[in-house]
C-alpha cells in the first residue's frame, strides 16, 4: 500500500462529486421556482428561501473542504464520540428545543434553526460501521445482534418521541446493511411480518385485526399438523409465546398510534390506507401535489411557467413536496430524468462501496446508499400519495440547511474514506 499524498483531493471519486453538483443544482433551481415571488430580486437575497438555500450551499463547499482535509482514520477513531454527542443533542431537544409544526426537533441559534436528527444519521452510521469493523463481530451471534440493534434503536426512539416518527423509521432501514454483513435473513422476514401486523392493526383496528391474524396463524398450524410438519404436543409452548408476542405487538401499535402519534400523523395514515377521504383537510397537500404533477403532462409547462406552483396550490412545496415542482415544470420527461439520476447516483455509491478494502468503509458506503434510497423512495411516494406524509426530505432537493448539510456530510465522509482505500492508515 502507498502512503497518502499531500494533495487532499488525491483519489477522490469525481463521478460522485459530479452527481452531488448536479443534484444540488437541480434542487436549488426547483426551490427557486417553488418560492420566487419577484424575479427581479437577486438570487443572493438572504431574505428569500432560495437565497438562504444558496447560502447553505456555499457553506457546504467550505464543509466539504474540511471533510476532505481530515484524515480518513479520524472518522473511525472518533465514531463513538460523535455518537454520544449526537444522542445527547437529541435528548437535549426535550429541554431546549423549539417546536415547529408540532415536533420539537430544532435548536435555534440566533435565528438559525438546526435539526440534530439530520446529523444523527451520520453519527449512527459511523457508530454502526465502527462496531461491525471490530474484530470478531459476527452478526450471526445473538449478543452482537442485540448491541447492533441498540445502536439503531436509541436515535430512532429519541426522534420518534419528538414526535417525528417518519425520521425515526429511517434508522431501521439499516437492517438491510446488517443483512449484507451477515445478519440472518430471518430478521428481514420478521420485519416484513411486523409491517403486515402494523398495517393490519391500523386498518382494521386492534380487536378485528387480532382475530384475523390469530385465525390465520391457527389455520397455518393446523395445516402443518395435518402434513406432519408440526407436533403440537411438543411445540405448544412456542405457539403460546408466538400468540402472546403477536398480541402484544399489535396492542403496542394500537396504543402508540392513538397515544403517541400526533393527530396529523394518524390522519395521514388513515387517508393513505383509504379509511378516510379528506382532499380539503389533512389530505389537501397530497391531493394538490398529485394534481400539480399530473398537470405537467409529458414535457412540462416550462421553468417558472407552472401556474399551480406559482399560485402556491401546494403548501410547503419547497420542502417535502418539492418533487411536485419538477412534475409540473418539467413533466414526465423531467421527473423520469431526476429519478434516473438518483438511481444512477445510488448505484454508483454501491459500486464504490464494493471496492472498499476495509469493512468500516464498506459498511459506511452501504449505509449511506440505503439512507439515500429510502429517503428518495419515501419522499416521492409521499408526493404521489403512495405513503403517508411523514416529513422525509428529498436529498439535495428539499429546502433546509440541516438536511443539505447532513446529506453532504454523509456523502463526502464516504468520498474521503474511498479516496484513502489504497493508502496506509
Amino acid at each position: 500500500m502507498r502512503k497518502r499524498q499531500n494533495n487532499i483531493f488525491a483519489g477522490v471519486d469525481w463521478i460522485l462529486v459530479l452527481f452531488f453538483i448536479v443534484l444540488v443544482f437541480l434542487g436549488w433551481i426547483n426551490i427557486y421556482a417553488a418560492s420566487v415571488t419577484d424575479t427581479t430580486q437577486s438570487v443572493f437575497d438572504a431574505t428569500t428561501l432560495y437565497g438562504k438555500q444558496l447560502r447553505w450551499i456555499g457553506l457546504s463547499g467550505v464543509l466539504i473542504v474540511i471533510i476532505i482535509s481530515i484524515d480518513a482514520k479520524f472518522y473511525e477513531r472518533f465514531a463513538g464520540v460523535f455518537y454520544v454527542i449526537s444522542m445527547l443533542s437529541l435528548a437535549g431537544l426535550f429541554l431546549f428545543g423549539n417546536t415547529i409544526n408540532g415536533a420539537t426537533s430544532w435548536y435555534n441559534f440566533g435565528g438559525v434553526s438546526l435539526q440534530p436528527s439530520e446529523f444523527a444519521k451520520v453519527a449512527t452510521i459511523l457508530a454502526l460501521a465502527n462496531f461491525l469493523n471490530e474484530p470478531n463481530r459476527d452478526l450471526s451471534n445473538f449478543k452482537t445482534q442485540i448491541r447492533a440493534f441498540i445502536i439503531l434503536l436509541i436515535p430512532a426512539v429519541l426522534i420518534a418521541l419528538q414526535p417525528d416518527p417518519g425520521s425515526g423509521i429511517i434508522y431501521f432501514t439499516l437492517f438491510f446493511v446488517m443483512y449484507r454483513e451477515g445478519l440472518p435473513g430471518i430478521y428481514l422476514g420478521i420485519g416484513f411480518m411486523l409491517m403486515i401486523l402494523f398495517l393490519s392493526t391500523l386498518y382494521f383496528g386492534f380487536i378485528t385485526a387480532l382475530i384475523i391474524i390469530i385465525s390465520l396463524l391457527t389455520l397455518m398450524i393446523l395445516y402443518l399438523i395435518n402434513i406432519n410438519k408440526f407436533q403440537l404436543n411438543r411445540e405448544w409452548p412456542k405457539v403460546i409465546i408466538l400468540f402472546l408476542i403477536v398480541g402484544l405487538f399489535m396492542f403496542s401499535v394500537d396504543y402508540i398510534f392513538n397515544n403517541v402519534f400526533g393527530q396529523r400523523h394518524r390522519d395521514r395514515f388513515s387517508i393513505v390506507l383509504g379509511k378516510e377521504v379528506d382532499p380539503r383537510g389533512i389530505g389537501y397537500n397530497t391531493n394538490q401535489s398529485m394534481i400539480t404533477i399530473g398537470s405537467g403532462g409529458l414535457t412540462g409547462k416550462g421553468f417558472l411557467e407552472g401556474d399551480r406552483t406559482q399560485g402556491n396550490f401546494v403548501p410547503e412545496q419547497h420542502t417535502d413536496y418539492i418533487f411536485s415542482t419538477v412534475g409540473e415544470e418539467w413533466g414526465f420527461i423531467g421527473t423520469s430524468a431526476v429519478i434516473i439520476i438518483f438511481i444512477a447516483f445510488i448505484l454508483r455509491i454501491i459500486r464504490v462501496a464494493e471496492r472498499q478494502k476495509l469493512k468500516f468503509s464498506r459498511v459506511f458506503g452501504y449505509s449511506i446508499a440505503t439512507i439515500f434510497f429510502f429517503h428518495f423512495m419515501i419522499n416521492v411516494g409521499m408526493v404521489i400519495g403512495l405513503v403517508p406524509t411523514i416529513g422525509i426530505p428529498l436529498p439535495f432537493f428539499s429546502y433546509g440547511g440541516s438536511s443539505l448539510w447532513g446529506f453532504t456530510i454523509l456523502l463526502f465522509i464516504f468520498i474521503r474514506l474511498d479516496a484513502d482505500r489504497t493508502y496506509e492508515w
